[in-house]
C-alpha cells in the first residue's frame, strides 16, 4: 500500500489515496500505523477517496482507531495532494467530509501549494447538538470542577466538539494529567478536544491542545477555530486572531456570513509503502 506522511504545522497523518488503493479496516490500519515506535507515526490516519457529492472525500481515523468527523489541518493536507496530484483541479475544490462538505482555496507558488484557506462552516453552539450533558443553551464560561481544580469552559462544534479554556498561566498546564479527564467526562458524552489558551492581546492568543483519541497534539484547525469563536463570545478576542500552537501558526476569522475561515501551511514529509 503506497502512503504520504503530511503535516499541518506539526498535526501529522498518513494520508492513502482511495482513488488507487484500498484499504479494508481503516479502524484497525490506523492504530497500527499511527505507532510511533513500530509504524510510521502519526496523530492517525486519512484516506482521500472519491465522492458523488463533491470533488473527494476525507475520510479520518485518530491514532486510537477512532472515527473523526473533522479535521482542519488535515484537510489542508488533502487539499495539496490532490491539487498537486491531479484528484482535482484546483486551486479552489470543495471536499466531502463527515461534517459536511468544505470549500477549500489553494493558494499557488511555482506550481505548488503553499498554503490552504478553508471555509470551516458554521460553528454550532446549542450545547445539546455539540453534545454536550450540561443543563444550559449554550456552554460559554461555563464553570466546571476536575480534580479539586476549577475551569471555566466554552463549548464549541466546528463539526466535532470542543472545549476551550482560557487561562493565564499556559505552562502550567499538565496536558497528560487533565486532557483525559476532560475528554471523558460524563458532560461530554462523544468525549472532547480540549484546549487551554493563553490571550496574549486582542488579535493574538497560544494554544495548546490535547485531541480525544490522539492525546497532546502539536496543532488542531478545528480547535483553532473553535478558540476564535470562544474568543468572540467572551469578548476576549476580535473576530480575526492569529493563533500559536507548538507546531506553528493559523489565521483564523469568524467573518459577518458568521463562517469561521481558516488559514494555514500544508507540507508533504515523504512517501512509501506499507507491506505490513
Amino acid at each position: 500500500m503506497k502512503f504520504t506522511k503530511m503535516h499541518g504545522l506539526g498535526n501529522d497523518y498518513v494520508y492513502v489515496n482511495g482513488f488507487t488503493e484500498r484499504v479494508t479496516e481503516p479502524s484497525k490500519l490506523s492504530r497500527i500505523i499511527s505507532d510511533r515506535h513500530t509504524g510510521i507515526g502519526s496523530d492517525g490516519l486519512i484516506l482521500i477517496q472519491p465522492s458523488k457529492v463533491a470533488d473527494l472525500r476525507m475520510e479520518m481515523y485518530n491514532a486510537d482507531g477512532s472515527r473523526g468527523e473533522m479535521c482542519g489541518n488535515g484537510i489542508r493536507c488533502v487539499a495539496k495532494y490532490a491539487v498537486e496530484r491531479g484528484l482535482a483541479p484546483g486551486p479552489k475544490l470543495r471536499v466531502e467530509t463527515d461534517a459536511g462538505i468544505k470549500a477549500v482555496e489553494c493558494v499557488m507558488a511555482g506550481g505548488k501549494v503553499a498554503s490552504v484557506r478553508v471555509d470551516m462552516g458554521l460553528p454550532e453552539l446549542s450545547a445539546r447538538a455539540i453534545p454536550t450533558a450540561i443543563a444550559a443553551d449554550r456552554v460559554i464560561d461555563h464553570p466546571l470542577r476536575f480534580g479539586g481544580v476549577d475551569y471555566r469552559v466554552t463549548c464549541v462544534s466546528m463539526g466535532n466538539p470542543h472545549a476551550v479554556v482560557f487561562i493565564k498561566e499556559l505552562h502550567k498546564v499538565d496536558l497528560v494529567e487533565v486532557g483525559p479527564k476532560f475528554e471523558h467526562a460524563p458532560e461530554f458524552p462523544n468525549r472532547m478536544n480540549t484546549h487551554f489558551v493563553r490571550v496574549d492581546s486582542p488579535t493574538h492568543v497560544t494554544m495548546r491542545t490535547w485531541e480525544r483519541g490522539s492525546g497532546a497534539t502539536r496543532a488542531c484547525g478545528t480547535g483553532a477555530c473553535a478558540v476564535c469563536v470562544a474568543g468572540v463570545l467572551t469578548k476576549r478576542t476580535e473576530r480575526a486572531i492569529t493563533a500559536s500552537l507548538p507546531g506553528g501558526e493559523l489565521r483564523l476569522k469568524w467573518g459577518e456570513d458568521d463562517h469561521v475561515y481558516m488559514t494555514g501551511e500544508a507540507v508533504e514529509v515523504f512517501t512509501g509503502d506499507w507491506t505490513h
